[in-house]
């Protein structure tokens, strides 16, 4: 399960000018810098005219052994800079961490070592934590690219129409290339947009948020090869008991792999960033 990171129903708390408080819940994670990382790429640059602080996280229910049930909560303050030029349409700002998200795996990339007391270990081609009924795995860290970007745009082009087209785009994987990652690998998470007034000159402060998963091809899993899957696919394995000669017992083995798609593909042109 991916880190995920969403605002609670009482933040924004705000002193007009002066300062604001965004507030969110995240799960997914056990790690303060995961959670962060998370918060980061999240939370807008820029809230209300006023500029981002230093994050704060704060676990409110943690496990170790189980990290999709764990839950923090992120802070996020707001303050004015001494001088800063308002924006105009067409200023951006751009943020991105690197930080990883989990997934449960049922595979090694590799088997590195067996050992037994006596005779020939079994063999499970890289099944991990394998009892007699079934293939328990274990939950690692994968490389996920978040980054988000806020951008100032006229209210003129930010309609009825574009926010139902920012709506229908949310969980969503790019079409085609975008910001540098292939078709498949970048997953839209959303936006969230601001708007201080409602004169020709109040400019919308949109932050649309991504992540980023890479393609890979030509992967092997147990004795099953040129397995092709794209980042935001899902990839699981059928296993099935075989007799390890060697060891001379039962074993659970790699049968099939299946990649499933689970995200429509989307037109992220249509976004107009």
């Amino acid at each position: 399960m991916a880190t995920t990171c969403a605002e609670k129903p009482d933040s924004r708390r705000s002193v007009a000018g002066e300062s604001a408080e965004l507030t969110y819940l995240i799960q997914g994670t056990a790690g303060s810098s995961d959670a962060i990382a998370s918060l980061q790429s999240t939370a807008p640059a820029t809230f209300n005219g006023l500029y981002r602080q230093p994050v704060e996280v704060e676990p409110l229910y943690i496990d170790t052994a189980n990290e999709p049930v764990c839950l923090w909560e992120g802070r996020v303050t707001y303050a004015p800079l001494e001088y800063q030029s308002p924006p105009e349409a067409g200023d951006s700002t751009f943020n991105f961490d690197t930080g990883g998200g989990t997934q449960h795996i049922t595979q090694s990339l590799a088997t590195i070592n067996k050992y037994i007391a006596s005779g020939t270990a079994p063999d499970f081609k890289g099944a991990i934590g394998v009892t007699a009924d079934s293939v328990e795995g274990v939950d690692i860290t994968v490389p996920v690219y978040n980054f988000s970007e806020t951008h100032y745009i006229a209210p003129a082009d930010v309609d009825d129409a574009y926010k139902g087209a920012i709506f229908a785009l949310t969980g969503k994987v790019n079409n085609a290339s975008f910001r540098g990652l292939a078709a498949g690998e970048c997953l839209f998470l959303g936006a969230s947009g601001t708007r201080r007034g409602t004169g020709a000159d109040d400019l919308w402060e949109i932050t649309y948020r991504f992540a980023g998963s890479a393609n890979r091809m030509g992967l092997t899993i147990g004795g099953i090869t040129g397995i092709d899957k794209k980042g935001w696919e899902y990839l699981w394995v059928r296993y099935q008991d075989v007799v390890d000669s060697p060891s001379n017992s039962l074993v659970k083995q790699p049968l099939a792999v299946y990649v499933e798609k689970v995200y429509d593909l989307g037109d992220f042109s249509t976004l107009g960033i």
